[in-house]
């Protein structure tokens, strides 16, 4: 028998727990074509900004031996031009659609939730995700920092909208679990971890920076295990629900991330690789879970158990 998928983040509720992570495959449109997204739990966007952004200079990627570097820099229409010409095709294509958003203030991320709020009726979303987290944005990484700054953003967020709030949170602190209560306290009914590591790749023989900020963001498998590391950490410190990310490749690693307590998982390097990565995932999942005998992909969900310490 095929085992129950469907999971809930809150109010949202996905068909099963797999989603792709922002700004691994647009809006999803360009993805659509090579993969049925309708069958995911859902697509997230590319991150959407008050002001269109032209983003980083290039190179903007750089593979590494267990993964790769981004500095995109956010690179988006705006959300003017992302509600009349990207949504409505989005829409119309029949897939659940989580909108990633980032501001430089408070206002800014207000602002934003509050067009999607206006919208919901004739395009709407089926969550939105703030992106307090980016490494490749100047003050980026202030909001994700400081657990009262998240605060204030997500306490914003909320009061401007009653959709589906997830709180995308950076692994470069020391503790991200102040962050996540932080946000859980203020009313997000989720928490997204990690983003990316912070990583730089350097052409010693010119003596430059690869990338034009030298920082850039890390992902791929090389940061499963910290990523692991930071969903097991999150998810024993609030009750809302973890979606983890970091280095998922196969149907093996998202199972991982739900035993060590994300309630779903986003896929996101291995989507450059395979386009059909998501959806090769889902079948996995479904399989090895039977496998198993375990009936409801609920039933995996936090059941780590760490060894026992050894006697003194």
């Amino acid at each position: 028998m095929r085992p129950r998928m469907e999971v809930a983040l809150g109010p949202l509720r996905l068909r099963n727990p797999v989603m792709t992570a922002s700004g691994t495959c647009g809006s999803g449109l360009e993805l659509a074509p090579f993969a049925d997204l309708s069958r995911l739990g859902a697509v997230v966007g590319k991150t959407v900004t008050r002001e269109p952004r032209i983003g980083n200079p290039p190179p903007r990627t750089f593979e590494t031996a267990a993964g790769m570097l981004n500095s995109i820099g956010l690179q988006n229409p705006g959300i003017d031009r992302f509600l009349s010409g990207v949504l409505p095709e989005v829409v119309a294509s029949g897939y659940p659609f989580v909108a990633n958003i980032a501001g430089e203030s408070v206002e800014d991320f207000a602002a934003l939730a509050a067009r999607f709020e206006a919208v919901r009726g004739t395009l709407p979303v089926a969550g939105i995700e703030a992106n307090l987290s980016c490494p490749n944005v100047a003050g980026g990484l202030d909001f994700s920092v400081d657990p009262r700054r998240a605060a204030e953003v997500v306490g914003a967020l909320r009061r401007a909208t009653t959709l589906p709030l997830l709180a995308k949170l950076s692994p470069n602190v020391t503790d991200v679990r102040p962050l996540a209560r932080a946000c859980e306290e203020a009313g997000a009914d989720a928490v997204t971890l990690v983003n990316t590591y912070l990583g730089a790749a350097v052409d010693w023989r010119r003596r430059k920076p690869v990338f034009g900020r030298v920082m850039a963001g890390l992902s791929g498998p090389a940061i499963k295990p910290l990523a692991l590391f930071q969903v097991w950490r999150a998810s024993s410190a609030v009750r809302i629900p973890v979606v983890g990310i970091g280095g998922i490749m196969d149907a093996g690693d998202a199972l991982e991330f739900l035993c060590a307590g994300a309630r779903a998982v986003q896929v996101g390097t291995a989507l450059f690789r395979t386009p059909t990565a998501a959806n090769d995932l889902l079948d996995g999942m479904e399989r090895l879970l039977e496998e198993e005998g375990i009936a409801d992909v609920n039933d995996l969900v936090g059941t780590l158990r760490p060894r026992a310490e050894p006697a003194p």
